[in-house]
């Protein structure tokens, strides 16, 4: 069974667009390590069509010895989208119709992680279909002052389970976190819980 894990550079104010510009500053062994970690942990990736079409346009001329430009250029990788009508790297379906049908039923089909980059309105569709199983938010300890951010206005509310606190030597925390599928709880409610359980 397949689980759909977000992977995403955050800086302290929540902001993902363009990351080259502020997170290379922050590279070490460790969060390299853990990056190499994860690709070689993941049997897909899925993806939005602005996030695809940036990778799709960089990747394929990409080389390491590490073999993580390998690892994403011939991973299988969907992408989600009702406008895209071709994608030219390799190993990629389109997803249109029926997105939510398509990726429960994806994750029926792949035995590991489907890893997701970027791609904020994807994320916010999956965690509103209930379709998102993890997220690993490596968060920098910049705050880039403007820029597109994870969550924008919209989408229902959601809680989260943190499952993991990673700190990195370069001062980077990788925070892994499960959506539990419940909305904020009611803190009038919260309250009167804690009171009858202090009361015994």
């Amino acid at each position: 069974m397949g689980r759909i894990v977000l992977s995403v550079f955050t800086t302290l104010d929540g902001v993902i667009e363009n990351p080259h510009e502020w997170a290379f500053g922050f590279v070490s062994e460790d969060s390299m390590q853990a990056g190499l970690d994860q690709i070689r942990a993941a049997r897909a990736l899925l993806l939005g069509r602005v996030t695809y079409e940036g990778f799709a346009a960089s990747w394929p001329s990409m080389t390491d010895e590490v073999g993580y430009a390998d690892a994403m250029n011939t991973l299988p990788k969907y992408v989600v989208s009702t406008t895209l009508t071709e994608a030219a790297w390799n190993n990629t379906t389109i997803i249109g119709a029926d997105a939510a049908d398509r990726v429960k039923a994806l994750k029926g089909e792949v035995d590991g992680d489907i890893l997701v980059f970027g791609s904020a309105a994807l994320v916010r569709w999956l965690l509103d279909e209930n379709l998102l199983d993890e997220m690993r938010l490596a968060v920098y300890p910049v705050i880039a002052g403007r820029g597109a951010r994870l969550f924008d206005q919209g989408g229902e509310p959601a809680t989260l389970r943190l499952a993991e606190s990673r700190p990195f030597s370069s001062g980077v925390v990788l925070l892994t976190y499960e959506p539990t599928g419940e909305g904020i709880p009611d803190p009038a409610a919260a309250r009167r819980a804690a009171e009858a359980k202090a009361a015994g």
